[in-house]
């Protein structure tokens, strides 16, 4: 069993910058695909970026390539979101999410994932 908590969110202005963090626990940490999610008021949830277990392959939606970094530390059981040139457009929940996975069709979808934190808000005032 792997739990996932987030943190990190907050209110930020508009072209500013916010780091999110997801602490998981499990000793299963290294080998697993991490992703991340966001979910804006009434709408779906909505791929983000994901990265496999060895770090090595990332994939990042096209509405934050390029200001969003999606990293991992397995020594520190976390991986990271580091968010820049923040858009009103980005508020919205953020959910990690990890799971058994690999491949670019596999990790954009949120029912390839086995273990889903409980999210962080993330409000970016115009």
């Amino acid at each position: 069993q792997v739990q996932l908590v987030e943190s990190g969110g907050g209110l930020v202005q508009a072209g500013g910058s916010l780091r999110l963090s997801c602490a998981a626990s499990g000793r299963t940490f290294s080998v697993l695909a991490m992703g991340w999610f966001r979910q804006a008021a009434g709408k779906e949830r909505d791929f983000v970026a994901a990265l496999e277990w060895s770090g090595t392959n990332t994939y990042y939606a096209n509405l934050v390539k390029g200001r969003f970094t999606i990293s991992r530390d397995n020594a520190k059981n976390t991986v990271y979101l580091q968010m820049n040139g923040l858009e009103s457009e980005d508020t919205a929940i953020y959910f990690c999410a990890a799971g058994h996975l690999t491949g670019w069709g596999a990790l954009i979808r949120p029912t390839s994932y086995n273990y889903w934190g409980l999210g962080t808000q993330v409000t970016v005032s115009s």
